[in-house]
């Protein structure tokens, strides 16, 4: 929960518009309280029984999640993967590389 709250002062301090966090499931109704409270808009996303990834930050940025649907992480398209890196603030050139490689392997598998 410490990482929680750090992220959200991270967000508050307008250092990320949207962060992304993992935690036990256990612990969902303390992170949406926490959220509430400070009126950060979120969405959930249930990984395991025991996981759960947690998108929060900016209301247009959470939209965008909302838009592309709240999947698991791995089932995302090159092009959904890419936005989400960059919404995350990742390095865009990693990104870059990152979708390539990405697109490079479903080009591969659809010619297959």
């Amino acid at each position: 929960m410490q990482v929680l709250s750090h992220h959200i002062y991270e967000y508050k301090k307008g250092l990320r518009h949207l962060v992304l966090h993992t935690l036990g499931s256990e612990y969902r109704k303390v992170a949406e309280e926490r959220l509430n409270q400070q009126n950060i808009d979120y969405v959930i996303q249930i990984v395991s029984a025991s996981k759960i990834n947690i998108f929060f930050g900016r209301g247009e940025c959470v939209d965008v999640i909302r838009r592309i649907g709240v999947k698991k992480l791995h089932e995302y398209t090159p092009e959904e993967d890419f936005i989400l890196g960059t919404m995350l603030g990742y390095d865009r050139l990693q990104q870059c590389q990152r979708y390539l490689a990405m697109r490079k392997i479903s080009e591969i598998i659809e010619d297959n």
